[in-house]
């Protein structure tokens, strides 16, 4: 998949409530988050949230899934990519309080691209 240059390709891993919030936005943002967390984490690889989908949110909640969206590079750029227990699992962290901000930074369509089980 290509994407232009100032944007940058980010997964997001979600159980079926957060996923029904999102389709609620006609998939084009992601929903405020709870009190209990303060932080937005998408992932910078499809392969990990994969992985936190199929083996977190599936035993948490019955189901899982990935999306994959664009995000303009000019925002993300703003935040360190963060290594969360290995060099292959890198996300941001954003601040919940920046989360409208960074909706409003989404190019185009958040898409559903798997589904577990």
């Amino acid at each position: 998949m290509t994407t232009p240059s100032n944007t940058v390709t980010l997964w997001r891993p979600v159980g079926p409530k957060e996923l029904a919030l999102i389709e609620a936005s006609g998939m084009r943002r992601f929903p405020p988050r709870l009190p209990e967390q303060p932080i937005f984490y998408p992932v910078l690889s499809e392969d990990y949230a994969v992985k936190i989908a199929r083996d977190w949110n599936v035993p948490a909640s019955g189901s899982g899934h990935v999306l994959r969206f664009e995000v303009l590079r000019e925002f993300i750029d703003c935040y360190q990519v963060q290594e969360a227990g290995g060099r292959d699992h890198l996300e941001y962290w954003i601040p919940s309080e920046h989360l409208i901000e960074f909706n409003a930074a989404i190019v185009g369509p958040i898409v559903l691209v798997k589904s577990f089980p």
